[in-house]
């Protein structure tokens, strides 16, 4: 299961998702190529991907005097598991509610033909 409760407040940002999908796609970056790309100011971007980092789901190196920031991908697998868990159990849950709606309804339709 997931460990911390950061990521869900990290992830319910939109501008850290799409900061997340960038590194995705261009890791590694620095702040300032990143404010490039953003309407937000390079300190702005910068308090994002500290959430990110205290999250566990960017890492950042030094790079001779720059700060590079790449996507950690553990923390989503840890994430995906806990959700396919979660909708395993609620599937569990509709088909037991599917069960039993089903025998609610084979029972009134006996009780109605012996009424008959």
């Amino acid at each position: 299961m997931v460990k911390d409760a950061p990521i869900f407040a990290a992830l319910a940002d939109p501008t850290r998702r799409s900061l997340l999908l960038n590194l995705a796609e261009n890791s590694p970056k620095t702040a300032s190529q990143l404010a490039e790309e953003y309407p937000i100011t390079r300190q702005g971007i910068l308090k994002h991907l500290n959430i990110l980092d205290d999250a566990g789901l960017v890492t950042v190196y030094q790079e001779g005097r720059e700060k590079r920031y790449t996507l950690t991908l553990e923390p989503l697998s840890e994430l995906d598991q806990f959700i396919e868990e979660l909708n395993a159990k609620w599937h569990n849950r509709l088909l037991q509610l599917k069960a039993f709606l089903e025998n609610e309804e084979i029972g009134e339709t006996t009780t109605q033909h012996e009424q008959d």
